[in-house]
Protein backbone atom coordinates (compact mmCIF):
# COMPACT_ATOMS: atom_id res chain seq x y z
CA UNK A 1 0.00 0.00 0.00
CA UNK A 2 1.07 3.39 -0.33
CA UNK A 3 2.68 5.42 2.62
CA UNK A 4 0.79 9.00 2.51
CA UNK A 5 3.34 11.10 3.40
CA UNK A 6 5.27 9.95 -0.09
CA UNK A 7 2.23 11.54 -2.25
CA UNK A 8 2.20 15.41 -3.25
CA UNK A 9 -0.49 16.94 -1.28
CA UNK A 10 1.01 20.76 -1.63
CA UNK A 11 0.07 21.17 -5.67
CA UNK A 12 -3.72 20.82 -5.27
CA UNK A 13 -4.14 22.65 -1.50
CA UNK A 14 -3.74 19.60 -0.10
CA UNK A 15 -6.55 17.54 -1.79
CA UNK A 16 -5.50 14.98 -4.55
CA UNK A 17 -8.13 12.97 -7.01
CA UNK A 18 -9.08 9.30 -6.52
CA UNK A 19 -10.17 7.20 -9.25
CA UNK A 20 -12.36 4.73 -8.00
CA UNK A 21 -12.31 1.52 -10.60
CA UNK A 22 -13.96 -1.94 -9.35
CA UNK A 23 -11.30 -4.72 -9.05
CA UNK A 24 -12.70 -7.04 -10.69
CA UNK A 25 -14.60 -6.07 -14.08
CA UNK A 26 -11.76 -2.61 -14.26
CA UNK A 27 -14.82 -0.56 -14.68
CA UNK A 28 -14.43 3.38 -13.35
CA UNK A 29 -16.70 3.92 -10.79
CA UNK A 30 -16.31 7.21 -9.77
CA UNK A 31 -13.71 10.51 -9.16
CA UNK A 32 -13.42 12.31 -5.71
CA UNK A 33 -11.11 14.03 -3.58
CA UNK A 34 -8.83 13.14 -0.55
CA UNK A 35 -7.08 14.83 1.91
CA UNK A 36 -4.29 13.15 4.02
CA UNK A 37 -7.13 12.04 6.84
CA UNK A 38 -9.10 10.78 3.93
CA UNK A 39 -6.65 8.53 3.05
CA UNK A 40 -5.05 7.30 5.89
CA UNK A 41 -8.78 6.37 6.92
CA UNK A 42 -9.06 4.83 4.00
CA UNK A 43 -6.22 2.40 4.63
CA UNK A 44 -6.93 2.06 8.24
CA UNK A 45 -10.37 1.10 7.92
CA UNK A 46 -10.41 -0.80 4.34
CA UNK A 47 -13.10 1.52 3.50
CA UNK A 48 -13.11 3.97 0.57
CA UNK A 49 -13.16 7.56 1.98
CA UNK A 50 -13.41 10.90 0.55
CA UNK A 51 -12.78 14.79 1.75
CA UNK A 52 -15.80 16.41 1.26
CA UNK A 53 -15.54 19.94 0.14
CA UNK A 54 -19.59 20.36 0.08
CA UNK A 55 -20.01 18.64 3.60
CA UNK A 56 -16.54 20.11 4.78
CA UNK A 57 -15.63 16.78 6.06
CA UNK A 58 -14.48 13.07 5.79
CA UNK A 59 -16.93 11.11 4.00
CA UNK A 60 -17.05 7.27 4.29
CA UNK A 61 -18.55 6.36 0.67
CA UNK A 62 -21.68 4.67 1.39
CA UNK A 63 -21.91 5.70 4.93
CA UNK A 64 -25.61 6.28 4.46
CA UNK A 65 -26.88 3.91 1.31
CA UNK A 66 -24.71 1.06 2.48
CA UNK A 67 -23.07 1.08 -1.05
CA UNK A 68 -19.72 1.14 0.42
CA UNK A 69 -16.06 0.31 -1.49
CA UNK A 70 -14.38 -2.31 0.27
CA UNK A 71 -10.30 -1.59 -0.21
CA UNK A 72 -8.44 -3.40 -2.45
CA UNK A 73 -5.73 -1.74 -3.81
CA UNK A 74 -3.67 1.87 -3.98
CA UNK A 75 -1.77 2.93 -6.61
CA UNK A 76 -0.12 6.60 -7.46
CA UNK A 77 0.89 8.06 -10.77
CA UNK A 78 4.47 9.04 -11.84
CA UNK A 79 4.25 12.38 -10.02
CA UNK A 80 2.50 10.99 -6.86
CA UNK A 81 -0.40 13.72 -7.28
CA UNK A 82 -3.11 11.21 -7.95
CA UNK A 83 -4.45 7.71 -6.75
CA UNK A 84 -5.92 5.19 -8.07
CA UNK A 85 -8.34 3.03 -6.14
CA UNK A 86 -9.04 -0.49 -6.57
CA UNK A 87 -12.21 -1.35 -4.45
CA UNK A 88 -15.24 -4.33 -4.23
CA UNK A 89 -18.01 -1.81 -4.36
CA UNK A 90 -21.66 -3.22 -2.77
CA UNK A 91 -23.92 -2.50 -5.04
CA UNK A 92 -24.11 0.51 -7.36
CA UNK A 93 -21.68 3.60 -6.83
CA UNK A 94 -24.10 6.50 -8.03
CA UNK A 95 -26.32 8.29 -6.25
CA UNK A 96 -28.60 8.07 -9.09
CA UNK A 97 -28.66 4.49 -8.59
CA UNK A 98 -26.64 3.73 -11.24
CA UNK A 99 -22.94 0.96 -10.95
CA UNK A 100 -20.96 3.98 -12.05
CA UNK A 101 -21.27 8.18 -12.05
CA UNK A 102 -20.05 7.37 -15.39
CA UNK A 103 -23.23 5.98 -17.14
CA UNK A 104 -24.35 2.74 -17.14
CA UNK A 105 -22.27 1.09 -20.27
CA UNK A 106 -20.35 -1.22 -18.16
CA UNK A 107 -16.18 -2.15 -18.05
CA UNK A 108 -14.83 -1.71 -21.31
CA UNK A 109 -13.57 -5.24 -22.83
CA UNK A 110 -13.32 -8.18 -21.75
CA UNK A 111 -13.59 -6.60 -18.00
CA UNK A 112 -17.38 -7.40 -18.87
CA UNK A 113 -16.82 -10.88 -17.89
CA UNK A 114 -16.59 -9.78 -14.21
CA UNK A 115 -19.96 -8.42 -14.84
CA UNK A 116 -21.05 -11.99 -16.23
CA UNK A 117 -19.87 -13.54 -13.04
CA UNK A 118 -21.84 -11.19 -10.70
CA UNK A 119 -25.57 -11.87 -13.27
CA UNK A 120 -24.38 -15.79 -13.15
CA UNK A 121 -24.57 -15.33 -9.21
CA UNK A 122 -27.76 -13.63 -9.36
CA UNK A 123 -29.43 -16.01 -11.63
CA UNK A 124 -28.34 -18.95 -9.62
CA UNK A 125 -31.13 -17.81 -7.24
CA UNK A 126 -34.25 -17.31 -9.52
CA UNK A 127 -36.48 -20.20 -10.50
CA UNK A 128 -35.17 -22.48 -12.40
CA UNK A 129 -38.38 -22.33 -14.54
CA UNK A 130 -37.50 -19.49 -15.55
CA UNK A 131 -33.78 -19.05 -15.58
CA UNK A 132 -31.40 -21.12 -18.13
CA UNK A 133 -28.51 -20.36 -15.61
CA UNK A 134 -30.64 -21.48 -12.65
CA UNK A 135 -31.18 -25.44 -13.99
CA UNK A 136 -27.92 -25.36 -15.45
CA UNK A 137 -26.53 -25.30 -11.84
CA UNK A 138 -29.39 -27.70 -10.80
CA UNK A 139 -28.38 -30.02 -12.99
CA UNK A 140 -25.03 -30.17 -11.72
CA UNK A 141 -20.86 -29.79 -11.86
CA UNK A 142 -20.54 -32.69 -14.23
CA UNK A 143 -23.67 -31.18 -16.69
CA UNK A 144 -21.74 -27.70 -16.69
CA UNK A 145 -18.62 -29.78 -17.46
CA UNK A 146 -20.72 -31.46 -20.41
CA UNK A 147 -21.92 -28.33 -21.73
CA UNK A 148 -18.98 -26.73 -21.71
CA UNK A 149 -17.39 -29.18 -23.71
CA UNK A 150 -20.31 -29.40 -26.44
CA UNK A 151 -19.50 -25.59 -26.56
CA UNK A 152 -15.70 -26.12 -27.49
CA UNK A 153 -16.49 -28.18 -30.40
CA UNK A 154 -18.93 -25.62 -31.50
CA UNK A 155 -16.23 -23.21 -31.31
CA UNK A 156 -13.87 -25.63 -33.22
CA UNK A 157 -16.35 -26.16 -35.78
CA UNK A 158 -17.15 -22.69 -36.52
CA UNK A 159 -13.14 -21.62 -37.13
CA UNK A 160 -12.87 -24.35 -39.19
CA UNK A 161 -15.66 -23.35 -41.46
CA UNK A 162 -14.43 -20.03 -41.51
CA UNK A 163 -17.24 -18.45 -40.32
CA UNK A 164 -16.37 -15.52 -38.05
CA UNK A 165 -19.28 -14.56 -37.00
CA UNK A 166 -20.13 -17.73 -35.97
CA UNK A 167 -16.96 -17.96 -34.07
CA UNK A 168 -18.09 -14.93 -32.10
CA UNK A 169 -21.27 -16.34 -31.24
CA UNK A 170 -19.86 -19.74 -30.17
CA UNK A 171 -17.19 -18.17 -28.25
CA UNK A 172 -19.58 -16.02 -26.23
CA UNK A 173 -21.50 -19.27 -25.06
CA UNK A 174 -18.61 -20.83 -24.50
CA UNK A 175 -17.64 -18.09 -22.34
CA UNK A 176 -20.79 -17.99 -20.65
CA UNK A 177 -20.61 -21.81 -19.69
CA UNK A 178 -17.03 -21.39 -18.31
CA UNK A 179 -18.48 -18.85 -15.95
CA UNK A 180 -20.35 -21.22 -14.69
CA UNK A 181 -18.52 -23.94 -14.46
CA UNK A 182 -15.59 -21.75 -12.55
CA UNK A 183 -18.46 -20.59 -10.47
CA UNK A 184 -19.33 -24.01 -9.47
CA UNK A 185 -15.65 -25.26 -9.05
CA UNK A 186 -14.78 -22.74 -6.76
CA UNK A 187 -12.83 -20.91 -9.16
CA UNK A 188 -13.12 -16.88 -10.92
CA UNK A 189 -12.20 -15.13 -13.44
CA UNK A 190 -9.86 -13.01 -10.88
CA UNK A 191 -8.00 -16.17 -10.07
CA UNK A 192 -7.63 -17.16 -13.99
CA UNK A 193 -6.17 -13.81 -14.52
CA UNK A 194 -3.87 -13.81 -11.58
CA UNK A 195 -2.97 -17.05 -12.37
CA UNK A 196 -1.82 -15.73 -16.30
CA UNK A 197 -0.25 -12.82 -14.80
CA UNK A 198 1.39 -15.13 -12.32
CA UNK A 199 3.23 -17.55 -15.45
CA UNK A 200 3.74 -13.86 -17.72
CA UNK A 201 6.37 -12.40 -15.20
CA UNK A 202 7.59 -16.43 -14.62
CA UNK A 203 8.15 -16.17 -18.62
CA UNK A 204 9.48 -13.09 -18.24
CA UNK A 205 11.59 -13.44 -15.48
CA UNK A 206 13.37 -16.58 -17.57
CA UNK A 207 13.83 -14.80 -20.96
CA UNK A 208 15.70 -12.39 -19.10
Amino acid sequence: MIDPATLDWNKSGGLIPAVIQDAASGEVRMVGMMDRAALEATLRDGFVTFFSRSKNRLWRKGESSGNLLDLVDLRTDCDRDSLLVLAQPRGPTCHTGAASCFGEGGAPGTGFLASLAAIVDERTAADPAESYTARLVAAGVKRIAQKFGEEGVEVALAAAGGDAAEVTAEAADLLYHLTVLLRETGSSWAEVTDELRRRHASSATAAS
